[in-house]
């Protein structure tokens, strides 16, 4: 198998050749079609989240083919195309899994980050983390739905009912979860970079009601907004545009530190919530209602040996939707 690896902080990811891995129990390996880059794959490669194994292969927006099956594996078979998500193992003793609320796991393992993920050719899954994909025709298309859908979806959840969200950064996340949304008959306003007039233009391609920079407040208040951008300083923007009880959501795996606020943007009961990971259910959830809302990912395709490239104009902001990588 070929892979694009990360070995230290400060160093490109490098093209290796490995002997093709064999499933353990419980595990299947999957010929990878394509996998998305992720904004947390980012965060793995600079350093933001601390004790990756190492060296580790990133990527964890995996869509593939299953082309070996492991002892005691009766879910999934030979050829059936399965995605593979971020949350890639759980212990299922702890408090947390006992409770139903597995994204807490106090011991799981996390595809891309302390297992070997999808920037390859070929990768070992927990079978019982991998997902059928059996429904999606274009591998290139559900790749991003791993991760910036999943975690959407779970971000959409945590927002609450409200008609008018707020979706502050809008990359690969927000282009999934608006669609899921009007499909809803909300409303959605997009917030990108100041200035970044091209970001605005994909926000109302996408049928966003309003789109400006997240320095413009929105026309009206917000019933709730979901920060994507890693951004500290804009909870208290976003708090700043939701109604009284509204509530803020933050997204992502890892922020820049939130400056310090005054109490009446807080106060009349606005919230703000975090997100951590995705659940199973979450999972079926969204691949059960992405086809029927008409989801179409937005992608820029590139091959696995250009995988640094694609890292660079993902922080770059160069592209719309989502990178995605092919062998």
């Amino acid at each position: 198998m070929k892979a694009m690896v990360f070995r230290a902080v400060g160093q490109p990811l490098t093209l290796e050749e490995r002997p093709d891995p064999s499933p353990e129990k419980g595990e299947i390996r999957v010929r990878v079609e394509a996998c998305a880059v992720c904004r947390t794959d980012l965060h793995v490669i600079d350093g933001d989240l601390h004790n990756p194994k190492h060296p580790v292969i990133p990527g964890h927006e995996i869509v593939g083919i299953v082309d070996a099956i492991g002892p005691d594996v009766h879910d999934h078979r030979i050829g059936e195309r399965v995605g593979v998500p971020w949350l890639g193992h759980t212990c299922g003793h702890c408090a947390y899994c006992l409770a139903d609320r597995e994204n807490l796991c106090d011991f799981p393992l996390f595809t891309g980050y302390t297992r070997d993920g999808g920037f390859a050719t070929h990768v070992i899954a927990d079978a019982a983390f991998a997902f059928s994909m059996e429904n999606f025709s274009d591998p290139v298309a559900a790749a991003p739905l791993m991760c910036a859908g999943l975690i959407g979806w779970r971000s959409l959840r945590m927002a609450g009912d409200g008609k008018r969200l707020g979706l502050y950064g809008f990359g690969a996340a927000a282009h999934i979860i608006a669609q899921v949304c009007i499909w809803q008959g909300r409303e959605i306003y997009g917030f990108t970079r100041p200035g970044d007039i091209e970001a605005q233009k994909f926000a109302r391609s996408l049928g966003a009601h309003w789109s400006g920079g997240s320095d413009e407040p929105p026309p009206q208040e917000l019933d709730a907004a979901i920060i994507f951008a890693p951004v500290g300083a804009l909870v208290p923007i976003a708090l700043k545009a939701v109604r009284k009880g509204g509530r803020v959501v933050c997204g992502g795996i890892h922020m820049s530190d939130i400056p310090q606020f005054p109490y009446d943007i807080l106060w009349e009961e606005r919230e703000i919530r975090s997100v951590s990971n995705l659940t199973r259910g979450d999972a079926h959830e969204f691949l059960a209602i992405a086809p029927k809302a008409n989801v179409h990912t937005t992608t820029t395709v590139y091959p696995l040996a250009r995988a640094n490239e694609a890292l660079a104009d993902l922080r770059a902001g160069r592209f719309s939707g989502a990178a995605v990588l092919v062998p």
